[in-house]
């Protein structure tokens, strides 16, 4: 882990360079199961409505990104810190961001995809757990 008193974090709201992000998301252990190349994770960020990131220097060390249709609906993803740098608020503040985005826009009805065991950590920015009965389901096998 990273000394928290030895780093200034900047956070920013801009588009990662995406080999950093890449960098990042392998680190997450997500892209056993996505397997997303470079070139697919960069048409990913182009694509998005908005981004926080995290920088200790130059080094990108926590993102989280959002894409929406900027009115009616917006789904935040892709909330993760380095993991050397966890445990020191990067991703609260992260979420924090990403929620006062949404909130600005006035933006009706906000998803999230987290990561399984994570429900409490986003359970703190308001976020519940849909009922079973609830619209909303899943393709996997693709």
């Amino acid at each position: 882990m990273v000394d928290r008193f030895a780093m200034a974090v900047t956070y920013l709201s801009r588009v990662p360079d995406s080999k950093s992000y890449h960098r990042l998301f392998e680190s997450t252990g997500w892209n056993e199961r996505y397997a997303a190349s470079h070139p697919e994770l960069a048409r990913a960020l182009a694509d998005s409505w908005h981004f926080v990131t995290a920088e200790d220097g130059q080094r990108l060390i926590g993102s989280g990104r959002i894409i929406s249709d900027g009115v009616l609906y917006a789904l935040i993803l892709d909330v993760m810190v380095d993991p050397q740098y966890r445990g020191q608020g990067i991703g609260r503040e992260i979420m924090t961001r990403l929620v006062a985005e949404v909130r600005e826009a006035c933006i009706r009805d906000v998803m999230l995809f987290s990561a399984k065991g994570h429900a409490d950590f986003y359970a703190k920015f308001g976020f519940e757990a849909r009922p079973n009965d609830a619209p909303g389901m899943v393709l996997r096998d693709m």
